[in-house]
């Protein structure tokens, strides 16, 4: 028992301590601004320039993420090839079904906004996350995040 309270002490001594200010020059971890960048909320434009720029701000999960983008590029252009067109059973508007799958430590990171401008502009049909851990919803509701 002892050993026990001794290991939840040393826990929480290393976890639930007082964070010390990140250097000021520090970059806080965010996400591409859609809405600031194309000057209207809802608009289709990109800056694919700032866009890509704003993966320096993102976290480490930005280069994947970006190779994913990719993928779901390809998905969005795929047609049935034609042999399956006289089947009868696929039509030239057959599309691929795109489900968007992410774990949670990806909203923290500074993703949030580029999964959000992939819903809210119907570039995905089906979204799946986990659950993740509590520390990441208390991270965000806490404060910024700091690349570092």
């Amino acid at each position: 028992m002892a050993v026990e309270n001794d290991s939840m002490k040393n826990a929480t001594y290393a976890v639930l301590v007082k964070s010390s200010a990140p250097p000021e020059f520090t970059d806080v971890v965010k996400g591409h601004d859609f809405v600031e960048v194309s000057g209207e909320k809802g608009s289709n434009d990109v800056n694919y320039n700032k866009l890509l720029q704003s993966y320096l701000s993102s976290g480490f999960q930005a280069t994947n993420f970006g190779l994913a983008v990719k993928i779901v590029e390809q998905m969005i252009q795929w047609m049935p090839p034609n042999e399956s067109l006289e089947d009868k059973s696929m039509s030239p508007d057959d599309r691929c079904t795109i489900f968007l799958g992410y774990t949670s430590n990806l909203i923290s990171s500074g993703v949030r906004e580029t999964i959000r401008f992939l819903v809210q502009h119907k570039m995905v049909d089906v979204v799946v996350t986990t659950a993740g851990g509590v520390e990441e919803d208390l991270i965000k509701c806490l404060g910024s995040t700091y690349l570092g």
